[in-house]
């Protein structure tokens, strides 16, 4: 059965996304490079196999004198609400899972751009929290518009900032220049 969509709350059209993303994966691309540790950062969003995984970067590194990689999911947002958007349904009449729900990222970078800040969440730990906390958050949708056709509609929760760091130790809160 295919879930019907309900209206969204905002609609955003798929290029004004993809300037957004586009211009904050410099910005994080940058950041990670900066780290005297680092050896190379990867982007693979635009490679199938990652693409499936829901992965954006590859952070390759060293720590202890041996080399480290991190898979990264790069979620960037314009808005500066105080909360996270954890997708929960990526296309509602397709019914398919969000990317917060599957992605195989052993990070979900959230960086908000008008405030240069990031939020770096361990996926598997952020991951089994929200999944017995989801009840407490409100649900809201988002359309993406191709022209001037709604293609789909997602969903998510919104979840304060301040719970997601109160209650989950492994997240970490960077200030970007």
């Amino acid at each position: 059965m295919v879930a019907v969509a309900e209206k969204p709350t905002k609609t955003y059209s798929m290029k004004e996304t993809m300037e957004v993303a586009k211009s904050g994966m410099v910005d994080i691309e940058k950041f990670l490079s900066s780290f005297p540790s680092s050896i190379a950062v990867v982007n693979v969003e635009d490679h199938s196999h990652y693409r499936k995984k829901d992965i954006d970067l590859l952070w390759i590194y060293l720590h202890k004198g041996n080399e480290q990689m991190k898979r990264i999911e790069l979620k960037v947002d314009r808005y500066t609400s105080g909360n996270f958007f954890f997708e929960t349904a990526s296309n509602v009449g397709k019914g398919t899972d969000g990317c917060f729900m599957y992605t195989e990222a052993d990070y979900l970078f959230y960086y908000f751009q008008q405030w240069k800040k990031l939020y770096v969440l361990p996926v598997e730990e952020v991951r089994a929290w929200f999944v017995s906390n989801e009840g407490r958050f409100t649900e809201k949708s988002l359309g993406t518009k191709i022209g001037d056709k709604q293609v789909y509609s997602s969903k998510g929760k919104l979840v304060p900032i301040k719970t997601v760091l109160a209650e989950c130790a492994g997240v970490k809160c960077h200030q970007l220049k």
